[in-house]
């Protein structure tokens, strides 16, 4: 979310829109957000551009700020509501239905910073994982996370509850080719460590000082054979021998603030 100077008006005078309700899926060409973290993160993100809010009375007055006067609003009943997200889905009165981030490229934002890790995955499609690794990255700074297109979920409400707001803050990278996008890092200047439950060296010994690639893999499956060997190191976390992995965004989570503690001298 935006602090002080930053902070964009938000709740206020809204006009009722007339129309009928969705079907539970997104206007095409749009995607659909819910509850009031994401909604109110992409509300106060200039990037996003809204095309339509629906809101109960109690989720408009949850919101910070004011919206401005002619925003796109019908209010609605939580059972109305309801309809519009996948199922069962915690919408907490609030569903916005807005245009997808426009693509970023990776040298955009892979600078070499070595407090700005890039947390790079390999095949992880859980929305649930993809958006608590958002979460984590923006929690420790990281520059961006880096996916595949063809194997990753689509932007959209359960990615961005997960993540809580941080889709709308740190820059998600959707690549053709995973391993290229290893090689353009490396010539970026970072170091690019796999994570592999199998490795010898733990993180905290294969970490060096300089800008760095968090590389991850999906669940049983773990990095691809080429994606590993596009890797400089493989690294395990330290976990007890009595539990066998730790979930994706666990690991992630563990990976970043073992980068955002490590010595810089």
């Amino acid at each position: 979310m935006a602090k002080g100077d930053k902070k964009r008006a938000l709740r206020g005078r809204a006009g009722r829109m007339k129309g009928g309700r969705g079907s539970g899926r997104a206007t095409s060409g749009y995607v659909r957000l819910w509850g009031r973290h994401p909604v109110e993160a992409a509300l106060k993100n200039p990037d996003r551009q809204h095309r339509k809010l629906w809101a109960t009375r109690e989720g408009i007055e949850s919101l910070d700020g004011e919206l401005p006067p002619d925003f796109p609003v019908e209010y609605a009943d939580v059972a109305d509501l309801a309809r519009l997200v996948a199922k069962d889905a915690p919408h907490q009165g609030l569903v916005l239905e807005c245009e997808p981030l426009e693509d970023r490229f990776l040298d955009e934002v892979a600078d070499g910073d070595p407090a700005r890790p890039v947390v790079v995955l390999d095949q992880v499609t859980d929305p649930h994982n993809v958006g608590a690794i958002l979460r984590s990255a923006a929690a420790f700074n990281a520059a961006c996370i880096v996916t595949q297109d063809r194997h990753a979920p689509p932007e959209g409400g359960v990615v961005a509850k997960s993540a809580s707001g941080a889709l709308e803050v740190v820059p998600w990278i959707r690549v053709v080719n995973l391993a290229r996008a290893l090689d353009e890092l490396a010539e970026a200047g970072y170091w690019r460590i796999g994570m592999a439950g199998e490795a010898e060296a733990t993180l905290a010994e294969a970490m060096p000082v300089g800008a760095l690639a968090i590389v991850l893999g999906a669940e049983g499956e773990g990095l691809r054979h080429n994606i590993a060997a596009h890797c400089d190191a493989l690294a395990k976390l330290p976990i007890s021998s009595d539990i066998e992995s730790l979930n994706v965004s666990n690991a992630a989570a563990i990976a970043l603030y073992a980068v955002a503690t490590r010595p810089t001298g």
